[in-house]
């Protein structure tokens, strides 16, 4: 890694400055389960593929096939230590999205999600993305959402949600019309956000850099409620 790009990542508090305590800025995970990670990462789409900012077609078939489409959304999902991934984001522009906020519930596929009601009480927090490696911006939501959707058997669901599931929808809701947290954040983050990221493009495929971008050595708590990053959550 280049002492420029080394900079500009310890400035963004993407890096944390070499010392005598560097040894304490290591995974919080096993290797096996940090391995998996990254090969379910291999599989979701990163920043600057179109597909992210592409709108996505309404399910009209609800088969076997939109049904296995569901379960890899889910098993990637869990792989990668999110709490939410959306169809976009592995390449395929179906409006199908999927998420688990309580590590011991099953997964929730919501297929054609429509926002029918929020409330006027908004939050603002902290939000990372599964294609947006090293990034954590604040955005400001709704605390409360109503969203009718089906199920992948073609079920009608009415979700009321509340605080981070309401959050987590959302955010793969964006995801669906190809709105990312950048589009949803102020203009300076949005900015520091674009810089890190291409930080992220010069020094890929390094060790060094690949390790202290990813969540897990940002400080990743795996917990009842997923995947939680110091300053914020990575969700999809």
């Amino acid at each position: 890694m280049s002492d420029d790009v080394r900079d500009l990542l310890t400035e963004e508090h993407l890096l944390e400055p070499e010392g005598p305590d560097d040894e304490h800025v290591s995974p919080a995970l096993d290797p096996e389960t940090v391995a998996r990670r990254r090969a379910a990462l291999e599989h979701v789409r990163q920043w600057g593929d179109p597909v992210l900012t592409t709108r996505a077609r309404a399910v009209e078939t609800f088969d076997e096939g939109l049904r296995d489409e569901v379960r890899r959304m889910g098993a990637l999902m869990h792989d990668a230590l999110g709490i939410g991934l959306a169809a976009p984001q592995v390449g395929i522009l179906h409006r199908v999205l999927v998420y688990r906020v309580e590590g011991d519930s099953p997964v929730q596929a919501l297929i054609n999600p429509v926002l029918e009601w929020k409330g006027r009480e908004q939050d603002t927090m902290e939000e990372g993305c599964l294609s947006l490696p090293g990034v954590l911006v604040e955005v400001e939501r709704p605390l409360h959402v109503r969203v009718r959707a089906h199920d992948e058997h073609g079920e009608e669901l009415l979700i009321e949600a509340s605080g981070l599931e309401a959050r987590v929808i959302q955010h793969e809701m964006d995801h669906l019309d190809g709105v990312l947290i950048l589009d949803r954040t102020s203009r300076d983050q949005r900015k520091s956000a674009v810089r890190a990221l291409r930080c992220v493009s010069l020094c890929a495929g390094t060790d060094r850099c690949s390790g202290l971008l990813s969540p897990v050595v940002l400080g990743v708590a795996v917990g009842g409620l997923g995947s939680w990053v110091v300053r914020g959550w990575v969700v999809g």
